[in-house]
């Protein structure tokens, strides 16, 4: 799919750091090369057999500095999905003045399932592996609904009061419902997970348009 995102040019003269940044990005290097690490062994020796040594052994780092970034192998995948949700949300699609609440969704939805292609072989092992985890499918649950809920901010479409929650759980099951046919698509435009997640978004459509926020109505931050 295209993107619009553009490379702004750099000035030619160099910024000092600010206090603090240089840890900051330290911290957050570290981050992705533990999310790197897990989801790499997730692959190859599956979720259940997965330890924090064995993630901090291949991303290279003591276990002091996994600790120190994540508490648990659930907070983990925790950080993976905020890492989908920023890189979506780093260069969403442009607006346009007469485009549904459904189809600038299937835009964000796909833009995300663009982003998670490099690890689809770990997430196929974790589909397999959290059926008989139900406390980590479970924190894994309420990190997708909190994913969902920027995706439809995203979207314009409010995520508050009863209309809105209603609109996460269902966006929530529809990506869910979709997720099977996306791991068996193996074609280049994803063609068939496309027609899946259109499909799924039409049944919903009702609420997605019912949540709409109005262009001129700032968003809150969700929760």
């Amino acid at each position: 799919m295209a993107r619009s995102g553009r490379r702004r040019a750099g000035s030619g003269s160099a910024r000092r750091a600010a206090p603090g940044e240089g840890e900051a990005a330290a911290a957050a290097s570290e981050a992705d090369r533990i999310i790197e690490a897990a989801l790499a062994r997730i692959a190859v020796e599956g979720w259940r057999s997965l330890s924090l040594a064995s993630v901090a052994a291949a991303a290279g780092l003591p276990l002091l500095r996994v600790y120190r970034c994540f508490s648990s192998k659930q907070a983990i995948l925790c950080g993976f999905l905020r890492r989908i949700d920023e890189a979506v949300l780093t260069d969403p699609p442009a607006a346009e003045e007469d485009e549904r609440p459904r189809d600038r969704l299937f835009d964000l939805l796909m833009r995300r399932l663009d982003a998670l292609r490099p690890y689809r072989p770990a997430l196929e092992v974790l589909r397999r592996d959290l059926r008989t985890d139900p406390v980590s499918a479970l924190v894994l649950s309420r990190a997708l609904l909190r994913s969902m809920r920027w995706m439809l901010e995203a979207a314009d479409i409010a995520t508050d009061g009863l209309r809105g929650t209603i609109a996460v759980k269902l966006t929530c099951a529809a990506y869910m419902a979709t997720l099977p046919v996306w791991h068996r698509d193996q074609s280049p435009d994803l063609g068939a997970t496309m027609a899946a997640l259109d499909a799924r978004l039409r049944r919903i459509e009702g609420w997605l348009a019912a949540a709409r926020r109005s262009r001129a109505e700032p968003p809150p931050h969700p929760a």
